[in-house]
């Protein structure tokens, strides 16, 4: 009878052996996709923010001095939004776990970012083309309220 209770503890032990290796394989490949998950998703959510930006604007510059628009952006980290004039485009450089990104969206018109650091969460933000008192038409400018 002590066999068979040895034999027992011998298939237990077994199968918690073979439990810690499977953990520590699989462990680390659940870390890594959730971390790419991540990534994307930030880059996703940071896309849809400049590219509403851009759209906006882009509006603006279809509808001529005066007009105005206010959007409700969701910015998935804090950001550091910056327009290239060179290119017309707005940009922003992700850190992300496995490399840095540069999400950007092109614009039709030079543009003014006011506190071009908006921090995580959701932002009022007000997309105007400020009517001239001069015939040089001025910047479209994009404010973050909140």
């Amino acid at each position: 009878m002590e066999n068979k209770g040895q034999a027992s503890a011998e298939y237990l032990l077994l199968l918690v052996v073979i439990l810690i290796i499977m953990a520590s394989v699989t462990i680390p490949l659940v870390s890594r996709s959730v971390n790419a998950t991540m990534d994307v998703s930030t880059s996703s959510d940071t896309k849809n923010a400049v590219q509403s930006i851009a759209n906006a604007a882009n509006l603006i510059y279809a509808n001529g001095p005066g007009a105005k628009r206010t959007l409700n952006i969701y910015m998935p980290q804090n950001m550091n939004l910056i327009y290239d004039n060179n290119t017309k485009t707005i940009n922003q450089t992700l850190e992300l776990s496995s490399q840095n990104k540069t999400i950007s969206a092109s614009v039709d018109y030079s543009i003014t970012i006011i506190n071009p650091t908006p921090g995580k969460g959701w932002h009022e933000t007000q997309i105007e083309w400020p009517l001239s008192e001069t015939s040089n038409p001025t910047n479209i400018t994009v404010t973050f309220l909140t």
